[in-house]
């Protein structure tokens, strides 16, 4: 008989809680066999013999169990091994092994296949594949990447501890999520800008083949890309399509905007489109709200473009590289004019805020504001800080103060701020972008906000305002609140001689002296302060320049330089503070140089930012550009104010936006 064997024995039966239970066990039968003998002979034989019995079937059980087991174990053993060798030729997962001169030492089959039957063991990388060495090296240290090599995209995991690679296919996967991104649904709406104006006039069958012309222009843009589009009424379209088209068409720079506007055109009716996009929302009801946001910044922008954003992202523009067309009518402002009375007399009382560093249309439109409140039986503060004005303001704010009726009226930030109740109307002028007010922090603590503005509308805007008026293609803001006055009940207590005069300057300085920016109703209001009483000569008096004002710019065009055809850009010193008007002159006077059709001027300014003035004749949309670097303005007239920044580096920034411009076009 084979010796029973403890190490043959299952590790769990070699536990000694068995040993000690078989000990007790075996102590217990022996004591038992014992008393037997001592009971009767017999019984002891039995006992004995029924012990020896039980001892034997328990040893060949515990034999037969270890071998068993000890089977079970081994061919457990081999399944594993031989599936973690399976595993690692025939898995779809591609293995390299490299050594420290990224020499291949070794690669699974699956990955070879990639090699054809080009032999790599024993080669670099770089050999075998340049663009697999180079995902290689910049995945190191990475964890896991998804990474394109070839036509493939792959996860790629570099363990640099032992030198592997491990590659896997995914690029199924990524066909299936980039056309869940194509397919994602993009919403529009679709404005014909002028369509009231231009058929006014015209006979039945000319309108009804105007409008065929554009449903079919549409149509076929819609048909080429493959979108959904719908006519609601005369002037509006709604579209709908997939992420992939709008990303086609954005491509394209929405040419079809240029192509009806340059059609219509021959025709002698410019019919200009504006456009608000959105995508990137799950939810269509948010997505075609946002839509409608979007077509309303463009309209804000003055129309004849296109505004692309995301519920999320930054918005997109296109177009809107012409001066927009004087459409305006009198009775938008009468609207205006009367929606404002309203809420003059539902508040308790008015604030008037312009721009940081006001011109003279910002002071001049504020003026007439204030004058508006006062025809309404209203009182309304004008909000100035003096301790940012330019030159000519303060000649302006010194001769208003003479006027004890207009001067009590004028107040600072400061005490704006306590004066601040629930009923409070702020009226914005001049600007629509808090961050640009005199004073942010009182543009967010009231409610209540009306916007005068002749700006572009620009993604930055105060939440939910009152009451809107932004008319991009206006002179200025003065222009503006000129014509708000027909409308206004108390004409006994018109307009006074210097709030005339300032409002005629801030046209004046707006409009260049008449040569920009200026259509029939600029002179209509002009005309109208000069009936009030405005000074032409003490206006000329406010804009006259000191002899070291005029060595200053001369000194600043001294630097100028051509960053671009007809784009010329001064700059000035890095230690040199610059007054934000001779900025703004020298711009002026670059653009009466020859071949300067835009003109930059870069200076250091008295908050600390670098500020960057720029001026056109109107082919080149100078505000495209400044919104680039974070400003805005007119296609004609923008500013920016950049922090943290040196007047070379705000100057190579220009370059690199010019030099994008130019790429695009």
């Amino acid at each position: 008989m084979e010796k029973l064997s403890i190490e043959k024995l299952p590790n769990f039966l070699n536990d000694n809680k068995f040993k000690w239970f078989a000990v007790v066990i075996g102590l217990l039968q022996t004591v038992t066999i014992i008393l037997g003998f001592f009971v009767h002979f017999t019984i002891g034989i039995v006992l004995l013999v029924a012990f020896i019995i039980t001892v034997l079937s328990l040893y060949y059980l515990a034999k037969k169990i270890s071998i068993e087991t000890r089977k079970y174990i081994t061919d457990l053993s081999y399944r594993i091994k031989r599936g973690e060798q399976e595993a690692l030729i025939k898995m779809p997962i591609g293995i390299l092994l490299f050594n420290e001169e990224y020499e291949v030492q070794w690669t699974n089959p699956y990955l070879q296949n990639y090699f054809g039957h080009q032999g790599v063991l024993g080669k670099k990388i770089t050999e075998i594949d340049k663009e697999l060495a180079d995902v290689i090296q910049s995945s190191q240290s990475s964890g896991l990447q998804t990474v394109h090599w070839g036509e493939n995209v792959y996860q790629i995991i570099v363990q640099e501890d032992i030198r592997v690679v491990y590659l896997m296919d995914i690029t199924e996967y990524a066909q299936i999520k980039v056309k869940y991104e194509d397919e994602k649904i993009a919403i529009g709406n679709i404005f014909v800008d002028n369509h009231d104006e231009i058929i006014q006039g015209m006979n039945d069958r000319s309108i009804s083949n105007l409008n065929n012309f554009v449903t079919t222009e549409l149509s076929n843009w819609a048909k080429e890309h493959h979108i959904y589009l719908k006519r609601v009424s005369e002037d509006r379209f709604i579209v709908m399509m997939y992420q992939w088209s709008l990303e086609k068409i954005e491509e394209d720079k929405f040419a079809i905007i240029d192509r009806i506007r340059e059609r219509t055109s021959k025709q002698n009716f410019p019919l200009t489109l504006s456009i608000g996009l959105a995508y990137d929302n799950n939810d269509l009801s948010l997505l075609a709200k946002q839509a409608q946001i979007n077509l309303d910044l463009a309209l804000g922008r003055g129309g004849d473009q296109v505004v692309v954003k995301s519920s999320s992202g930054e918005p997109r523009y296109y177009g809107g590289k012409t001066n927009p067309m004087e459409k305006r009518t009198r009775v938008r402002s009468r609207i205006i004019s009367q929606a404002l009375q309203e809420l003059m007399k539902q508040a308790d009382q008015i604030f008037i805020i312009g721009h940081s560093y006001p011109d003279m249309d910002a002071i001049g439109s504020a003026l007439g504001v204030r004058r508006i409140a006062e025809m309404n039986n209203k009182e309304a503060w004008i909000i100035i800080d003096p301790d940012n004005l330019s030159k000519d303001i303060t000649q302006l704010v010194a001769e208003v103060e003479k006027d004890n009726s207009i001067s009590r009226y004028i107040i600072t930030p400061e005490i704006a701020e306590e004066m601040i109740t629930s009923t409070t109307l702020l009226v914005m002028v001049d600007h629509h972008r808090p961050s640009l007010s005199i004073a942010p922090k009182l543009v967010n603590q009231i409610n209540d906000i009306v916007i005068i503005d002749h700006h572009r509308r620009s993604e930055e805007f105060p939440e939910k305002p009152v009451l809107v008026y932004i008319e991009p293609y206006a002179s200025s803001t003065a222009e503006l609140v000129t014509e708000l006055f027909e409308y206004q009940p108390n004409e006994s207590e018109s307009i006074n001689k210097i709030e005339a005069t300032a409002m005629l300057g801030g046209i004046i300085v707006d409009t260049k002296s008449f040569s920009l920016r200026t259509g029939s109703r600029t002179f209509d209001a002009a005309s109208y302060l000069r009936s009030c009483g405005a000074d032409a000569v003490l206006i000329q008096r406010f804009l006259k320049e000191d002899k070291d004002t005029y060595l200053l710019r001369s000194h600043l065009i001294k630097t100028i330089e051509f960053i671009s055809d007809k784009m010329a850009v001064t700059v000035g010193e890095e230690d040199k503070i610059y007054d934000t008007v001779v900025a703004a002159q020298t711009a002026d006077t670059m653009l009466g140089m020859t071949d300067v059709d835009a003109a930059f001027v870069i200076t250091k300014r008295s908050d600390g930012k670098v500020g960057i003035s720029a001026r056109s004749l109107g082919e080149i949309n100078v505000q495209i550009i400044m919104e680039e670097l974070g400003g805005g303005g007119h296609l004609s007239n923008a500013a920016t104010q950049i922090e943290n920044c040196t007047i070379a580096q705000a100057k190579e920034n220009l370059r690199i936006v010019v030099a994008k411009q130019d790429e695009e076009e």
